[in-house]
């Protein structure tokens, strides 16, 4: 069974920070990229980042996230990481991580191109 298991959402002040876990199990890690989404109430969901498979070795960011968010993995423990420093109110949104083969490529930011999500995990960030 595919699975991804984001975790570590929470309450945060402005110019805080967050470490998300994206845990995955079911296939294969290493061929897949892992990406963050989020979606805030009433918008569509957007995505954040991406780190690609162990065969395309790069990193994906959104412009709004780029010099606060870091992405990371860890291969032994089949788990993605999304570093979150100065974070803002706007970053406020329930966080997604979802997988997609076989890499994060030219469509790394568009939600269809991915083949399996996991649950969200929400992040609140106050003013």
């Amino acid at each position: 069974e595919v699975q991804l298991q984001a975790s570590g959402g929470g309450l945060v002040q402005a110019g805080g920070s967050l470490r998300l876990s994206c845990a995955v199990s079911g296939f294969t890690f290493d061929d897949y990229a892992i990406g963050w989404f989020r979606q805030a109430p009433g918008k569509e969901r957007e995505a954040v980042s991406c780190i690609g498979s162990s065969k395309e070795l790069s990193t994906y960011y959104a412009d709004s996230v780029k010099g606060r968010f870091t992405v990371s993995s860890d291969n032994a423990k089949n788990t993605v990481y999304l570093q979150m420093n100065s974070l803002k109110p706007e970053d406020t949104a329930v966080y997604y991580c979802a997988a997609d083969w076989p890499g994060c490529g030219s469509t790394w930011f568009v939600v269809r191109a991915y083949d399996f999500w996991g649950q969200g995990t929400q992040v609140t960030v106050s003013s």
